[in-house]
């Protein structure tokens, strides 16, 4: 999808009579995205005044092809401004280039990572350079106009306020980006002329923008082969049992579909039964077969961690884009994609968007977009009031589709110890439901009550030094302080000498690998959908027990910044019995989930004595 097409001379008549930016917000509306921020109509006047000076000074063809805002499919990223024509061998070319207003900028220690400021924050975000290059590589790899008809693709960026005395963009620790994506500053108009007309020297009227935004999305041979290469031999993805049931069933959906019409697979499994495992796995087969894939997960973490175990020779760039969060798919065309696979589904939203103003349904988009979908879930790892992600759910938007329903279930649990007798027993002491299960006599799992945080802690640090395997996390019970004030400790137990910090930001998704978060706490977020070898779990106190030994749990005690809960008491107000039912189930999910990430062991010290009593009681 593109927001403005026109020509040079289109698009300098449109600028000089100052009716871009009402054009472009014009067509955003109409294109249902919503409404235009003001700092947004700002930003594309300001900007697209300054390409009206590059474009308009140079010997560029007046009929050459101009796009401005163009969406990479099945992401939510958009290319500034595209300009298209054909090269000195007449070939196709296109050139992206990437439009920032900044003014300074700061180095970092991190590869194609910067700060500067954005709004009222200095933040980190890719260098502009980087940005091109990874658009440039993402429509390499997917878009089959451009790598069947081979366009050539120039990437740059374009920072027509910063100088270049200001140095940092410019700098040799960015060399290898500006190399690829060469980096023009306020200065360099001149230069960027040149290198537009050097690439683009005879018009096209928009030929090959119309080309590429109608092309077929589909991966590229080299890019199936490679993660192919790299999945092979890795225990970790290695699929058993009833995996390779509901593998060759999803295998076979896909194929039927060309037949029987648009299919939809509920797959559910509780914690460690291998729905991710399938998931990885069904993503390298799929592309093989050259069809259009996607892995999806709301959660971060899990894409940053299989992202992570994937890379090897083939660039990082070209594996993050087969995987997706699941708010990019509002704008999808009906049947856009061949298959996607949709991991941790019980944690989808109804709406997208920063401000959850976009989109209908998350659960029906996908289903929309795809012609054969696979939910893989746990509804007993809802974890936030907004999570809609249930088989009723999935059911109903199938129906509505009407799409061939067919539902498996993975029942061998290979984390904690393979004992789905813990899991029974863990629903029965956090009373989610009655279970037979009413201690942990005789099953083998390694589970134990610590009677203070401080030897909580000891025995997990002892335990991550044999494979860095073991972490501590946490209810979302105190407030993120050292996100402002690096200084500050978040939990405190001072009575047993206590202090420690929530998870890095700089780690972001990866946290749950890096050897230096042993001495972090982390929560449901950072850990969801992901395994340890032995999982320290603090229970806060927004779970507690009464002296009849019933559950309470309470909203107010989790710190104000937690999401999860966010709105509930509206919720309670507007309905009280329902919204309380609600913030029951969302608390207990949370604890069950994180004492069940644990593959050998579950360790856990509860803030309130009398829960730490009735649990030692159910052991």
């Amino acid at each position: 999808m593109i927001i403005y097409k026109s020509t040079v001379n289109g698009f300098l008549s449109d600028v000089d009579s100052n009716r871009i930016d009402e054009i472009m917000v014009d067509t955003y509306f109409k294109r249902t995205l919503g409404r235009v921020s003001n700092a947004e109509v700002s930003s594309w006047r300001n900007s697209l005044t300054a390409m009206e000076r590059i474009v308009g000074r140079s010997d560029l063809p007046s009929d050459a092809g101009i796009a401005i805002e163009y969406n990479i499919p099945a992401t939510a990223k958009r290319v500034d401004f595209i300009v298209s024509g054909y090269g000195p061998s007449q070939k196709s070319s296109i050139a992206i280039i990437e439009l920032k207003q900044w003014e300074s900028a700061e180095i970092t220690s991190k590869d194609a990572i910067v700060k500067t400021r954005l709004g009222k924050s200095l933040v980190e975000t890719t260098h502009p350079s980087y940005q091109a290059w990874s658009y440039a590589e993402l429509l390499k790899s997917f878009n089959v106009e451009v790598y069947e008809k081979n366009i050539e693709i120039n990437p740059c960026a374009y920072l027509h306020n910063y100088n270049s005395e200001n140095g940092v963009l410019n700098d040799e620790f960015y060399s290898l980006h500006t190399s690829v994506a060469p980096l023009f500053l306020r200065e360099d108009a001149d230069a960027l002329r040149n290198f537009l007309t050097q690439r683009i020297q005879f018009g096209d009227s928009g030929d090959t923008i119309d080309r590429i935004e109608k092309s077929e999305v589909k991966p590229s041979k080299q890019l199936s082969e490679s993660i192919a290469m790299m999945l092979k031999g890795n225990p970790e993805f290695t699929m058993i049992d009833e995996q390779k049931i509901v593998f060759e069933e999803a295998l076979y959906l896909s194929e039927q579909v060309k037949k029987a019409g648009k299919s939809v697979l509920i797959v559910e499994g509780g914690p460690g039964t291998g729905k991710s495992v399938v998931a990885i796995n069904l993503l390298v087969a799929l592309l093989n077969r050259n069809l259009n894939v996607r892995y999806v997960s709301r959660n971060a973490a899990p894409r940053a961690v299989f992202e992570s175990k994937l890379t090897g020779t083939l660039k990082k760039t070209k594996i993050s884009s087969l995987f997706s969060g699941s708010s990019s798919f509002y704008t999808s065309k009906k049947d856009e994609y061949d298959v996607l696979l949709i991991d941790e589904a019980h944690r989808l939203n109804q709406f997208s968007g920063l401000y959850g103003n976009l989109g209908e349904n998350q659960v029906k988009e996908l289903i929309h977009a795809s012609r054969s979908s696979v939910f893989f879930l746990d509804e007993d790892q809802r974890v936030t009031l907004k999570d809609v992600g249930s088989q009723e759910e999935i059911e109903h938007w199938a129906k509505n589709a009407k799409a061939n329903i067919t539902k498996l279930k993975l029942e061998s649990q290979f984390r904690c110890n393979g004992s789905d007798g813990y899991l029974a027993w863990l629903d029965h002491i956090l009373q989610i439901r009655e279970t037979a299960n009413s201690n942990l006599e005789g099953i083998s799992y390694d589970f134990i009550i610590f009677d203070s945080p401080s030897e909580l802690r000891r025995a997990i640090e002892e335990k991550n030094q044999i494979a860095n395997k073991a972490r501590l996390v946490a209810g979302y019970c105190w407030e993120w302080k050292s996100k402002k004030n690096p200084k500050d400790f978040d939990i405190k137990f001072p009575e047993y000498n206590f202090s420690m910090k929530w998870n890095l930001t700089e780690d972001g998704s990866l946290w749950i690998l890096k050897p230096e978060s042993i001495d972090q706490i982390g929560c449901i977020h950072t850990c969801q959908g992901l395994e340890l070898d032995y999982v320290g779990v603090i229970i806060g106190p927004d779970l507690t027990v009464n002296e009849s030994g019933l559950l309470i749990t309470d909203a107010s005690k989790r710190a104000k910044q937690d999401n999860t809960i966010k709105g509930y008491k509206t919720l309670l107000k507007n309905h009280p019995e329902e919204g309380a039912k609600k913030i029951d189930m969302v608390i207990k999910n949370t604890y069950r989930t994180l004492m069940t990430r644990g593959m050998k062991g579950c360790y856990v010290y509860a803030s309130d004595e009398a829960l730490r009593e009735y649990l030692k009681g159910s052991v």
